[in-house]
C-alpha cells in the first residue's frame, strides 16, 4: 500500500479517473484501500474532479461523467455503495414499522434494505413502486402463505433505478392511504431538501408523500450535500429522517432544527 505522503494529489486523481472510466463507478471505501489514503482525502479528490466535470459524485463514491446530473445510476451500481451505513439506516428505520400497519416503500437501495427487514412483521401491508422490493417481498413456493406481508405493486414506467413512475403509478398511489412511508433520496441538503435526478420519479415520490400519515426519509451520511435535479420534499415536511452515525455534526444540527425527529443508526457494534 502506498502511503498518503508518497503520492501527489494529481497522481491520485489520475488513478481515480482511470478506475472510474474503466469500471463506470467506484466506492470511496475501495479507493481508500487501493490508494492508501484517508477517507477525507478521497472525498476531497472527488470534489475536485467533480468540479472539473471529470466525474459525478454519488452517495458513497463516484460515477462516470457520462451519467449527467439529470440522470441516475442503475440500481445495481448503487447497491454496493455505503453498505455498512445502509445497514445501520435500515435497522433503525425498520423499528418504526408496527405490526398490522400499511407501509409504503419507495424505490432505491436504502429503501430496499429496509424492506429486507420487514418480511416477518405480522399483518403488514406493503405498497411499493420498487420492482426489487416487490421481488423481495413476493411470496413464492413454500414461502407463500399468511405469514408474509400483503403486497401491492403500483403500475408505471420503470426508471434506471428500477422504480415505477409516471401517470399510472401516480393515479394508483393517490387512491391509497398508508400509515408510514419509507422513502429514499438521491441527495439531501438544507436548501433543496430531498431530491432525485428524475423529474417523473419526483412527482411519483410526491404522490407517495401525499398519501402517507407519516414520512420517514432514509438516507445515509454520504447523501448529505448531494443535490439532484428535482426536489420532492422539504426538510420541514419530514417526520423522521433516518441516517447513520457518520452524518456530519453540522448536518445533524440542521436536521434536528428542521425535521420532526432525527434518528441515527450505529455503524459499529
Amino acid at each position: 500500500m502506498v502511503t498518503e505522503s508518497a503520492r501527489l494529489a494529481p497522481q491520485r486523481r489520475v488513478l481515480i479517473l482511470d478506475i472510474v472510466r474503466r469500471d463506470g463507478a467506484v466506492r470511496v471505501a475501495d479507493l481508500v484501500e487501493q490508494l492508501g489514503v484517508s477517507d477525507m482525502t478521497i472525498r476531497r479528490d472527488l470534489d475536485v474532479l467533480a468540479r472539473t466535470g471529470s466525474l459525478s459524485k454519488v452517495h458513497g463514491g463516484a460515477i462516470s461523467a457520462s451519467v449527467t446530473t439529470g440522470d441516475e445510476p442503475p440500481f445495481e451500481t448503487k447497491a454496493g455503495l455505503e453498505s455498512r451505513a445502509k445497514s445501520a439506516v435500515a435497522d433503525t428505520a425498520a423499528a418504526l414499522v408496527k405490526p398490522g400497519s400499511v407501509v409504503a416503500i419507495s424505490g432505491g437501495t436504502t429503501s430496499y434494505a429496509v424492506a429486507a427487514r420487514l418480511r416477518d412483521v405480522a399483518g403488514l401491508t406493503v405498497v411499493t413502486n420498487s420492482l426489487p422490493v416487490a421481488q423481495l417481498l413476493r411470496p413464492t413456493g413454500a414461502e407463500a402463505g399468511p405469514a408474509g406481508p400483503t403486497l401491492l405493486l403500483t403500475g408505471g414506467t420503470p426508471t434506471k433505478s428500477a422504480s415505477l413512475v409516471g401517470p399510472l403509478a401516480d393515479q394508483a398511489i393517490r387512491s391509497l392511504q398508508v400509515d408510514l412511508l419509507i422513502i429514499g433520496a438521491h441527495g439531501v441538503s438544507e436548501r433543496a431538501g430531498a431530491t432525485t435526478p428524475n423529474l417523473a420519479e419526483a412527482q411519483t415520490n410526491r404522490a407517495l408523500i401525499d398519501c402517507a400519515t407519516q414520512v420517514a426519509v432514509v438516507a445515509d451520511h454520504s447523501k448529505w450535500g448531494v443535490v439532484g435535479l428535482s426536489r420532492f420534499v422539504a426538510l420541514s415536511e419530514i417526520d423522521y429522517f433516518v441516517s447513520d452515525d457518520g452524518l456530519d455534526p453540522e448536518a445533524c444540527s440542521v436536521l434536528r432544527d428542521s425535521v420532526g425527529q432525527l434518528l441515527l443508526g450505529a455503524t459499529q457494534p
